[in-house]
């Protein structure tokens, strides 16, 4: 088994392997709040899968689903005259709605989403208002209340189109990264390992190879995360363009695995291979699931 194999059956492991169970409570979902809001019983109208899951860069293990659920914009007119926060009682609304499908499940609905918790997972529910550019505005209600506006559909799409045009390297690059965020501990949000990765696969010279070249992505990845300024506030996410904020500093977990991934090469190159010594490299950057 070489080095290509490795990194396949790698990617293939952190595959989502639940989507039958997501499939079956999302449609649930859908269909309980187009009967309250919609007047139809559709299971797949007004609602889009969003996050890492809608962006299908999610790995098997993840915890959050995140959907939107379109309503109508005369809810929008009601909710916005409210003199209080009726960011808070739009969510109550959704929330009361959800509870007639899910009555024994913890429903919560606070700041941006309602969420309901599942035992394997939670669902995050953001009811939001359409607009014809594919942006929606959807409710804050911290801070007394307020509206903002989100553009998923074309952060989806934008990743969509560059994977294709990458030989579908980049999906599997933002999962790997994911892997190593969790096993690292890496203070970085999803978003923004999908925002680098699009950034660094679009001018990187074996964009259009496969799992071969995946020791070099990772190890150039990593070089690129960790170069990115520590000064630097906010990048801007593909197709949406809207600010996706790093808080904390990440590059500096991204320098130590950079120098581990020229370690794990080194041994891949020597004469003879040192195949074990490089598996066990790549396990310090991605842990046990990465094949031993």
């Amino acid at each position: 088994m070489g080095l290509a194999n490795w990194f396949e059956i790698f990617c293939t492991d952190l595959e989502v392997d639940n989507s039958a169970t997501i499939a079956k409570r999302y449609s649930a979902l859908t269909v309980r709040l187009n009967t309250d809001f919609w007047n139809t019983t559709s299971s797949t109208a007004h609602s889009l899968y969003v996050g890492s899951y809608g962006r299908n860069t999610a790995i098997r293990g993840f915890s959050d689903v995140d959907m939107i659920i379109e309503l109508p914009w005369a809810m929008y007119i009601r909710y916005n005259a409210y003199i209080g926060n009726g960011q808070s009682a739009l969510l109550q609304a959704v929330k009361s709605s959800i509870e007639k499908t899910y009555s024994q499940t913890g429903i919560r609905g606070d700041g941006q989403v309602v969420q309901v918790k599942f035992l394997d997972m939670a669902f995050e529910v953001v009811p939001a208002f359409p607009h014809s550019d594919g942006s929606f505005t959807f409710p804050d209600a911290n801070g007394g209340g307020c509206w903002r506006t989100t553009n998923p559909r074309a952060e989806i799409s934008a990743i969509r189109n560059r994977n294709i045009l990458c030989n579908y390297n980049l999906v599997p690059l933002c999962r790997m990264m994911r892997q190593w965020r969790n096993y690292w501990g890496v203070p970085i949000g999803g978003l923004l390992i999908d925002t680098l990765a699009y950034q660094f696969i679009d001018t990187w010279a074996y964009r259009d190879k496969s799992y071969l070249y995946y020791d070099f992505m990772c190890r150039d990845f990593f070089r690129f995360m960790a170069d990115q300024s520590r000064t630097q506030v906010y990048w801007r996410a593909p197709g949406s363009g809207q600010s996706v904020y790093g808080d904390e500093l990440f590059q500096w977990k991204a320098a130590r695995c950079y120098n581990l991934s020229l370690e794990a090469i080194e041994h891949e190159i020597a004469t003879p291979k040192r195949e074990w010594s490089a598996k066990q490299k790549w396990r310090e950057i991605f842990g046990t699931r990465f094949p031993g």
